[in-house]
Order: structure tokens, then sequence, then C-alpha cells
């Protein structure tokens, strides 16, 4: 098992270098308000446009929200920064987060779930601008604010995570699950259809041609392969840079710091 959780991104002791923590150039502390700022500012935009839809008489828009896989990776932005902040705080506190002590299946979850969050809303802003986007600016500015947090800012929060935090590049053994979870997305746009009557995207609708849909289908999850991809060699390239070209090893904790010089100290007694 302990193979399997290393392929997986988890090995054991799960991230003794704290890279899911620390970040290059923001001491912890500050990186970690970065995060709720984020996780905030995330279900702030949702909860507004919930509220918006109820004043405006459409709270079934608000419903319908959960079938768009747009609304269902914000909502998972959020949880990530809400859940990563916590992990942050806990490690600028103490030196060790929260998440060095969960179990190992929450560990792996979490690595996976940071994967989805560096893909999938590149994909999102793609497809929205590249294909529903009908080239006119919105009419209204909530229907610009709310399109705009949630098609576009979304990438700003996985680049974020991309650029500024000291994380690997992510497993290939993830792309599997980033496949699965599009898979389960394209049933539960079917289900809508069977259960509330609406197809979430117009090109998931049979009738507009097999091939057109089987077209985008597989588009779409040739497009989040390439995302994988370049997200994978840009983090590359930012530990390479940051690390080994600039000697940016990363802002620690102050514990973590005494620790490491209490074993540096050790080390060379024992020399001795």
């Amino acid at each position: 098992m302990a193979r399997i959780h290393a392929i997986l991104g988890a090995p054991q002791p799960f991230d003794p270098a704290h890279r899911y923590t620390t970040s290059w150039i923001l001491p912890p502390l500050p990186l970690a308000i970065c995060r709720t700022i984020f996780s905030i500012y995330i279900f702030t935009t949702i909860f507004f446009i919930f509220g918006y839809n109820g004043v405006q008489g459409r709270p079934e828009r608000s419903k319908q929200s959960f079938s768009f896989f747009t609304n269902l990776g914000y909502w998972g932005l959020g949880f990530y920064f809400l859940f990563s902040s916590l992990h942050t705080f806990s490690y600028a506190r103490r030196g060790q987060s929260w998440l060095q002590r969960w179990p190992v299946v929450l560990q792996v979850s979490h690595t996976v779930f940071y994967t989805t969050i560096v893909t999938f809303p590149v994909l999102v802003t793609a497809v929205f601008w590249a294909i529903l986007y009908s080239g006119t600016w919105f009419l209204t500015e909530f229907q610009g604010w709310s399109n705009t947090s949630q098609h576009a800012l979304n990438t700003f929060f996985a680049a974020f995570e991309i650029f500024f935090t000291r994380t690997s590049p992510p497993p290939l053994a993830h792309l599997p699950f980033l496949v699965i979870l599009l898979a389960l997305y394209l049933g539960l746009a079917y289900l809508t259809h069977a259960t509330a009557g609406f197809y979430p995207y117009s090109f998931l609708d049979p009738n507009e041609g097999s091939g057109k849909l089987a077209g985008y289908i597989l588009g779409i999850l040739a497009a989040a392969c390439v995302i994988f991809g370049v997200v994978w060699g840009i983090i590359w390239v930012r530990r390479w840079l940051t690390e080994s070209k600039l000697g940016m090893q990363g802002k620690f904790a102050k514990h973590t710091i005494e620790r490491d010089e209490e074993m540096m100290v050790m080390t060379s007694a024992g020399a001795k």
C-alpha cells in the first residue's frame, strides 16, 4: 500500500518538506490569509448569486446551478481554499499542518483535490470563452461580474496555486481521476436532462448530431489532458527556476526552522 500511496502523491511521512502549506515567496501566515480571502470571495459570490436569483423571482436557477460543471468546480475551489487555509494556518502556528496528521486516504484525496483545482478551472475558462460566450458583453453589471468571477477569476485562483506555492508537479497517476470525474459529470448532465428536462450545456444535446456531440466530448477530454500536461510543466519549471536557479527554497514557519537547526546541531554532535 505504501507504494500505491507514493504513486498517488502521498508518500509516508506525508509532505515532509511542507510543500502544500508553504510558498517560495510568501511566509506561511500571509499565504494562509490569501487562501482565506480567496475562499471568502468564492463563497460570497456563490451565495450572492443565490440571493440575487431569489430577489429576481428565479430561485430555480440556484437549484439548477448544481447541474453545471462551472458551478460545481467553483464550489470545489471554495472548499479547497477553505481547507488549505486551515492547513496553512496550523502549519504557521505549530510547524506541522493538520494535513500531515490526517489519515492517508485523506492525504491522497487532498493531493488529487489539488490537481483538480489547478486543471479544471483552466478548462472551464477555455470552454466558456471559446464555445459558450456569444461574443457580446453582458447586458447587466451583475451578469458581467458573476461570469467574470466564475469564468475568469477561477483561473486566477488556480494560477496562484500554480505559481506561488511550493507544490510539486501532480503525479501522472492523477490523470485517470480527472478522466473519471469528467465522465461522472457527463452522467450527471444526462441525469439532469432525464429528471429536470434540460441540458446544462447545449452542446451535450444529441439532437444536434451524434458526431458533433462526440467531437465536443472528446475535444474537452483532450483539452483536459493537455491542460494537465501544461500545468505539470509550468510547476516543474517554477520549482526548477525558484529553487535550483534562484536558491529560493521557501518561506517556512519558525517552528520548522528551529527544528531543522536542532537536527543539524544533533547531527554535528553525533559526527564528533
